[in-house]
């Protein structure tokens, strides 16, 4: 079934004629990892799988961030969710020509996230904390340094249960948005067939639906 005939149906996803699949899209970009485990599903199961993203991050100007009037070197902590938010966050700093003290400590919801810190700083120098995976496993370590003066840089939807706890429970905080999530052209798509669309996130739908305004909501649930 072609995208084009998925977005202009009325029927429901049960209605939708079921059969072999040959075809994936994939809302992600495509993996630098040669033993992904795409490449090994394609191979097994003779798939032709494409990779296109759904949504794009886009850093927030200097002039956007100065509007906010956020001081960030008054700030004692980070709290870092994303190789997005460092990114963005390390790159803001450049271009506001502020360099970051070594007392600065940073929250990372992950050890991997921690690990990407690497690439703008010397982490065995550095004071950090690191969660498992979750924002319930960083509110763990946050608990232990109410007295820090945090600064939450994200998205423009940040993550509610971190926001939540740092407000109910009086942390002096500081939210900054320093990114968007904006949706991708998709509109080549439309009329290309694929088997299956493989979505990891509300954001990859809000980004199809807003390309195709005449999307019907039931297709997709």
């Amino acid at each position: 079934m072609s995208m084009n005939s998925i977005l202009n149906s009325s029927a429901e996803v049960d209605k939708i004629p079921k059969g072999p699949v040959s075809t994936i899209l994939v809302s992600q970009p495509k993996p630098e990892d040669k033993n992904s485990q795409y490449y090994r599903l394609a191979e097994k199961y003779n798939l032709k799988i494409d990779f296109r993203p759904f949504i794009e991050v886009q850093s927030v100007t200097v002039k956007e961030f100065r509007q906010q009037k956020v001081d960030i070197l008054s700030h004692d902590a980070v709290i870092l969710t994303s190789r997005h938010s460092v990114d963005c966050f390390f790159e803001l700093c450049l271009d506001l020509k502020i360099e970051i003290p070594a007392t600065m400590l940073y929250f990372c919801i992950s050890e991997q996230t921690a690990n990407y810190l690497q690439k703008y700083i010397i982490v065995r120098k550095r004071k950090m904390y690191t969660g498992n995976r979750t924002a319930t496993d960083l509110i763990e370590a946050l608990k232990k340094h109410k007295d820090k003066q945090f600064l939450y840089p994200s998205s423009e939807t940040p993550s509610e249960e971190i926001s939540t706890f740092l407000t109910t429970n009086s942390y002096q905080h500081t939210h900054t948005i320093i990114y968007k999530t904006v949706s991708s052209d998709l509109s080549d798509l439309l009329n290309v067939n694929y088997d299956v669309i493989a979505f990891f996130s509300p954001y990859g739908i809000k980004s199809l639906l807003r390309i195709f305004q005449n999307l019907n909501k039931t297709i997709l649930g």
